[in-house]
């Protein structure tokens, strides 16, 4: 069945960075677009970043440019979020999905599956 897990949250001061890794199984990930979300206390979920199965990066948040970017290593079908020069702000709980298909979207509607989400928290 497919599954995708989450890791690498946790506490990062201001200006600080994390790398999220998000493993797939139960299906290849190369051919899907797989997208991370983020949802902080009392906002709706947002998309931040996706990448195609062509491995093109599609931004789906303006906040993410020049700060965060999205990886693939297909040897182990999982997905990476670098987040460099995190905001209080940035403060969320942390989702990857995977796409109906092979491209991106910011539609989170086209995301049928998801995983469980890794806390991030910016604070000093």
């Amino acid at each position: 069945q497919v599954q995708l897990v989450e890791s690498g949250g946790g506490l990062v001061q201001p200006g600080g960075s994390l790398k999220l890794a998000c493993a797939a199984s139960g299906f290849t990930s190369d051919y899907y677009g797989i997208g991370w979300f983020r949802q902080a206390p009392g906002k709706e979920r947002e998309g931040i970043l996706c990448i195609t199965s062509a491995n093109y990066q599609t931004y789906l948040a303006d906040s993410a440019k020049g700060r965060f970017t999205i990886s693939r290593d297909s040897a182990k079908n999982t997905v990476y979020l670098q987040m460099n020069d995190l905001k209080p702000e940035d403060t969320a709980i942390y989702f990857c999905a995977r796409a109906a298909g092979i491209e991106c979207s910011s539609d989170s509607l086209y995301y049928p599956f998801w995983g469980q989400g890794t806390q991030v928290t910016v604070a000093s």
